[in-house]
Formats: structure tokens, sequence, C-alpha cells
């Protein structure tokens, strides 16, 4: 059963969806995290693949009704967020048109997304090889047909070379600014930019789509000399009592360290 706070979030979710876009919800799917088990109760978000159907709301009329969506549920992340002083149980959602979900991945143009605060019309990023993986192996059916109905095409093909894009891209980005910072890494930062490329690099060595946490144990095992740094990256994920070692003066270092390390060696892994 899905986590109390998760079911609560999702029914007001669909809830607000009836009544902004009645009748062209044609199937919501429950991906990221959730999915892979690994939803931590007052710190997760919740991603979801939402399929639209044609109805009478098109373009840009559909588009406010979209964006309204996205705002109806800042009320309940709002209280949320002053009882545990954390935002969680947030709704990240991609708008797919139910014509485009047997198209391969890479193919389909996404209505829009909404991430945090964020909205992006005309572009979904969990729209990609990866997650489409996920919603394809281990999709979570709340509303329409179970996931194999779509005949969903990830592009396996692309997995790795899409994984490879991301950790030369973005993440060597995210690499280069934290070696040009000096100030103590927030912690957070250290979560998120420990595990998130281990789990790109676990993706492309393994062919398997890894929570966070399970990245972490897997990073531990394959770059020893990083493992404090990883310790410490998964205790900020669960919230459990920070490890005294590594010093916090030293995580913007370890961290750069280790990251530079999975980047580096993920381009001497198996291409496609």
């Amino acid at each position: 059963m899905l986590p109390r706070e998760v079911r609560t979030a999702i029914a007001a979710y669909l809830r607000d969806a009836d009544r902004l876009i009645p009748g062209q919800l044609a199937g919501c799917y429950l991906v990221g995290s959730t999915a892979l088990g690994a939803y931590r109760p007052g710190r997760s978000d919740i991603d979801l693949i939402a399929v639209l159907a044609s109805g009478p709301l098109t373009g840009a009329r559909l588009l406010r009704r979209l964006r309204a969506l996205h705002l109806a549920q800042a009320p309940r992340v709002l209280a949320g967020a002053v009882r545990t002083r954390r935002v969680h149980a947030t709704c990240n959602v991609a708008f797919v048109p139910v014509g485009q979900m047997t198209r391969p991945v890479t193919e389909i143009e996404p209505l829009a997304s909404h991430n945090g605060h964020e909205f992006f019309a005309g572009a979904a990023f969990d729209v990609n090889p990866v997650m489409w993986r996920v919603l394809a192996d281990r999709g979570i059916a709340l509303r329409g047909p179970a996931t194999g109905s779509w005949q969903l095409d990830p592009e396996l093909d692309r997995l790795t070379s899409w994984n490879r894009a991301n950790l030369a891209g973005y993440w060597q980005a995210q690499l280069n600014r934290i070696r040009a910072g000096r100030s103590p890494l927030w912690p957070q930062a250290v979560e998120w930019n420990v595990l998130g490329p281990l789990r790109l690099h676990a993706t492309i060595a393994t062919g398997q789509v890894l929570s966070k946490d399970e990245a972490g144990a897997y990073g531990q095992q394959l770059f020893a000399a990083s493992s404090a740094i990883i310790g410490t990256a998964r205790a900020l994920l669960a919230g459990e009592p920070v490890p005294a070692d590594p010093p916090r003066e030293d995580w913007r270092q370890l961290t750069a360290e280790v990251m530079d390390r999975v980047i580096t060696e993920a381009k001497t892994l198996a291409t496609d």
C-alpha cells in the first residue's frame, strides 16, 4: 500500500484534475521514487505521468487549466511544509497527449509539465528514456489501463547515451559550480550531487534504474575511497543523524571528488 501522505496528495490532485480538466485525464501513473518503493514520508516528492485525451479544452485554454491544476496543490503543500519544516509530497507531473504514448519516448511532444513551483509549457524533463523505463517496468496505474496497454517505447538502445549526455551536461556543470565555491556545502547539495550521478552510472553499467539510496549502496561498493561522503549523502537522504566523519568543512571537496570519479569512469563503460 502507498504511504498515507501519497494517497492523500494523489486523491486531492485527481479531484482538482476532474474539476479543472473534466473528462480529459485518460491515465495517471506513479513513477520516480514512489514507484521504486523508495518514498520517504515528510521528505520525498511524488512524480506522475498524466495522459490527456482530446476534449473541449485545447491550446491556450488547456494550458491555463493545467497551470491552475499546478497551483491548486499549493495550500496542501505549504501546510505540510509548515508542519514538517520541509516541502514534500509535491506532485510533479508531465502531461502527454494520449495519441503520443506509443511513440518512441524521445519523439514524444509533451503538452506541459510542472516541477516544484515551476510550470513548463511544451516541455517535460521526465519524458525521457530513464523515466519511461520506470514507467514501463514499475509504473503504478492510478487511473487508466495498466502501463503495458500503452505499448510504451522507452528506447532502451538510447538508455546509455542519454545517461552519458546527462552526466556530461548537467552533472559536469554542477561539478564545476561546486569546485568554484568556497563556503561549506549545504546538506541538500551533498545529497543531490553525490547520489544523482551514481544513479546514472548504475544505469549505464547495469541497465537498471535504482533509487537514490540503492545508488548510494552501489557507489559505496564501487568507489570505496569515497564511501564516507556517500554514507553522509545516504544519511541526509534518510533524515538520519549525519556521521561525524567526514567533517562538514570537507563536504565540498569530497563531493567534487566523487562526482569527478563517477563522471570520468562512466565514459569508459560499454557504449550502446
